[in-house]
């Protein structure tokens, strides 16, 4: 599903809009450090301006020690107008509860909605949601009250840091949309370690409390493959797709030994061999849920190479001969999170993996907050901005085309996001360098 390029910017998903309103929700942050002499906003800001240009560190974003150029075009692109120093950052936002950076990500989706951005990700009557955890700090000396901890059998303690990432996605597009992520991490009053089931039942919550008439698929692995989840996700209204395998579904792939309906198909050079039914128990637990059962073998052809897989998945969409297919490649697009999110996030830019700042309460979990709000941004403009397109595709990979952007905002004073985007598409021939005397 390929959009083409346009010539400007899209106004209700533009960089100005977007940042506009992020802004506008930081400003209602209450401060939570009495002696803040730089707006909480304003340090919010720089932290995401430092997580929108990839920046490797926080001295990159020193407000004292900042070159004019980057004073400039922190104010004309981020609306920053007193960038706070690397230590003074840190010290703020490790004061803030990253729940009120919720709803950034709200009204971000909600301009995706009014934008109709979201038209293009319609998947059975709803959306595919991907939700997936992802380690995000590991460290055996740097640790917080809220770190989890692991004892090893040779005698080591490691903290770290988890976070449960979801993402609106559809097998067709390849941008996603980020939703707010979960923390897995020790909760107040507790000593037990945070898990992902516990962080998932929070997610879902929290999704069904913010998005109440959501039509939504949740894709999800193998460990949601259980009683007790499926139901939740049935009690919430939610349909699934999620991964069911041998070893950790073995009533279920017995029961289904023998009355399976098998679909050859050809997409292409792509050959498939589907098994499916309807209306089979999970497992053999009380309160076990009825589901409909996909089994698929594949024999895909790339280039000169011959990709061979096996992948099978419950869902209570019902599955028939013509839909088997596509229901096969939502189940599938569950690898968007980990290719096209975690992926991206830590190997082309983002850093997600790099610490910042630890902190002492919440600066690790509220940068990841920002990196993820950032990203969330960028795939809207990638989606939808002409621009921002036009340069993506003269930069070839999202790798130059932060390479360049950083280059450009650090030594040329920007007045505009057009300006910034238009540079660095085919039609910038460069500019000349002038060096004042005296």
């Amino acid at each position: 599903m390929k959009y083409q390029p346009h010539s400007r910017e899209k106004k209700t998903l533009s960089m100005n809009g977007l940042l506009g309103i992020v802004r506008e929700i930081f400003s209602k942050i209450p401060r939570a450090v009495k002696k803040q002499t730089i707006s909480l906003a304003d340090c919010l800001m720089s932290a995401l301006a430092m997580f929108g240009m990839k920046s490797p560190s926080l001295l990159a974003f020193d407000g004292p020690k900042l070159e004019d150029t980057v004073l400039h075009n922190l104010k004309t692109l981020y609306e920053v107008t007193n960038p706070p120093s690397d230590t003074h950052m840190r010290e703020v936002l490790d004061e803030v509860d990253p729940r009120l950076l919720r709803e950034t990500f709200l009204s971000v989706f909600h301009e995706a909605q009014r934008g109709k951005l979201l038209e293009r990700y319609s998947f059975f009557g709803s959306y595919l949601c991907l939700v997936d955890g992802t380690e995000i700090f590991n460290s055996e000396k740097i640790h917080c009250k809220n770190c989890c901890k692991k004892e090893h059998q040779d005698g080591r303690v490691t903290y770290h840091h988890q976070i449960l990432g979801a993402v609106i996605a559809h097998p067709d597009c390849r941008q996603v949309i980020p939703l707010c992520p979960e923390p897995i991490l020790k909760q107040d009053g507790t000593t037990k370690n945070d898990c992902e089931r516990n962080a998932f039942h929070r997610f879902l919550i929290d999704l069904k409390r913010e998005h109440p008439r959501l039509a939504l698929t949740i894709c999800s692995d193998a460990l949601s493959a259980t009683a007790p989840h499926i139901n939740e996700l049935k009690s919430l209204g939610y349909s699934f797709i999620i991964v069911a395998k041998p070893d950790g579904n073995r009533t279920l792939y017995e029961w289904v030994k023998g009355i399976t309906r098998e679909v050859t198909m050809t997409v292409g050079k792509n050959k498939y061999l589907f098994r499916y039914v309807n209306n089979v128990p999970l497992n053999d637990t009380k309160n076990a849920p009825t589901v409909n059962f996909i089994e698929c073998e594949w024999i895909e052809i790339k280039g000169r190479k011959e990709i061979r897989g096996r992948c099978g998945w419950v869902t209570d969409h019902e599955i028939t001969d013509t839909n088997i297919y596509e229901l096969m490649r939502g189940g599938r697009a569950r690898w968007k999170i980990e290719n096209e999110t975690f992926n991206t996030l830590k190997n082309q830019g983002y850093q997600f993996e790099h610490s910042f700042g630890h902190g002492k309460k919440n600066l690790h979990t509220v940068f990841a907050f920002l990196m993820m709000l950032a990203f969330l941004i960028d795939q809207a403009q990638e989606a939808t901005c002409g621009l921002f397109q036009k340069a993506m595709e003269h930069r070839k990979t999202r790798r130059a085309f932060w390479e360049k952007m950083k280059a450009l905002f650090y030594n040329y004073f920007i007045e505009s996001w057009e300006d910034l985007f238009t540079a660095m598409g085919p039609g910038f021939k460069g500019a000349k360098l002038i060096v004042e005397s005296g």
